[in-house]
């Protein structure tokens, strides 16, 4: 069975850390996004270790969520005949394809996609469905009123037929091919079990990292961090040193490489590679990119996103400053601004 995984957004909305590295090689729990779903150079290295074959479809202009399918078209259709999965490269969730064949092959139809329900529906477009079977009935962009609360999950199984409705242009799936597949009764909504997260942008990139490490919580729990200086979930690869009297937790991802200093204060945050956090430092609801540098006593909090290599200075706080790569940190932000 064959996967595409759609990689070509901009990724302005995790700026400062797409100036360094594509979206889908940005870290998430200590590994690429892309990885928790199953370019070039870096993907070869993981087909042995998957045992897998990766091919990259490179766009030579943006062609949407569908025009890629098309672009791909060759690389997805074989003699089998089989559906194909289209996934969302900043999307986290559970993933759970066997059961989503399964749903396919029981509903008969030619699309299926999967759904998760949310609190807020009016933020989203609304899939409106028949609860039993699932059939999509029609979307909602943004309602007003309440229709249901399920929407997109990003995570697509098609029957190679659907690549037929789609022109090698800038097209959408969702607001273009899913309609008219719905209008003839071929599309079908699975409601995705556990947890579910677009990670595109650093409030939900943190709210899907406490996510997903409750889940590791309750499947694997021998992947987190344990100790006496740990609180809550906590992620921290074998690579890292963690000095003395620090504090670490809840939700936490530490990085490879990374020195973290004694008498740190570590929460809600991600660290990531080769990081060195100096003594006494304090981080809350942040993302520190790779190779950056916090000084002793520095405070750095509220959505505060620095990009690679950035160097805050001793004693310094930053209230959600935005922070682009290679920049120094020698005076405190007190309210949250673009540092370029």
């Amino acid at each position: 069975m064959k996967a595409l995984i759609l990689v070509g957004g901009f990724g302005t909305r995790l700026r400062p850390l797409t100036l360094s590295v594509p979206k889908p090689l940005v870290d998430f729990a200590n590994k690429p996004m892309i990885l928790h779903q199953v370019m070039l150079n870096f993907l070869k290295e993981f087909e042995k270790k998957l045992e897998i074959k990766i091919t990259c479809s490179q766009e030579t202009e943006p062609l949407g969520t569908a025009g890629p399918l098309a672009l791909a078209r060759d690389k997805l259709i074989d003699d089998s005949g089989e559906p194909f999965f289209v996934l969302n490269s900043d999307v986290i969730s559970e993933y759970p394809l066997k059961q989503m064949i399964e749903f396919h092959r029981g509903h008969g139809g030619e699309a299926s996609i999967m759904v998760t329900k949310v609190d807020e529906p009016s933020k989203y477009g609304v899939v409106v469905m028949e609860e039993t079977m699932g059939k999509v009935e029609k979307f909602v962009e943004k309602p007003k009123n309440f229709v249901g609360n399920k929407i997109n999950a990003g995570i697509y199984l098609l029957n190679p037929s659907v690549l037929d409705r789609i022109e090698l242009k800038p097209t959408s799936i969702e607001k273009e091919v899913f309609p008219e597949i719905a209008v003839e009764n071929k599309l079908f909504a699975m409601v995705l079990p556990g947890f579910w997260m677009d990670i595109g942008q650093p409030k939900d990139y943190i709210t899907g990292l406490r996510l997903y490490l409750d889940f590791l919580q309750k499947n694997s729990s021998s992947k987190l961090a344990t100790g006496s200086n740990i609180i809550g979930n906590v992620l921290v690869h074998e690579s890292a040193k963690i000095g003395d009297g620090c504090l670490i937790g809840p939700d936490v991802a530490i990085g490879p490489g990374c020195v973290i200093e004694p008498g740190v204060r570590l929460s809600r945050c991600t660290v990531m590679r080769g990081v060195r956090i100096k003594k006494h430092a304090c981080i809350s609801s942040s993302i520190i990119g790779w190779h950056s540098t916090i000084g002793r006593w520095a405070r750095v909090e509220n959505m505060t996103i620095l990009g690679e290599d950035v160097h805050v200075a001793d004693e310094v706080y930053s209230n959600g400053a935005v922070v682009l790569p290679h920049k120094e940190i020698k005076s405190s932000i007190v309210n949250p601004e673009i540092v370029m």
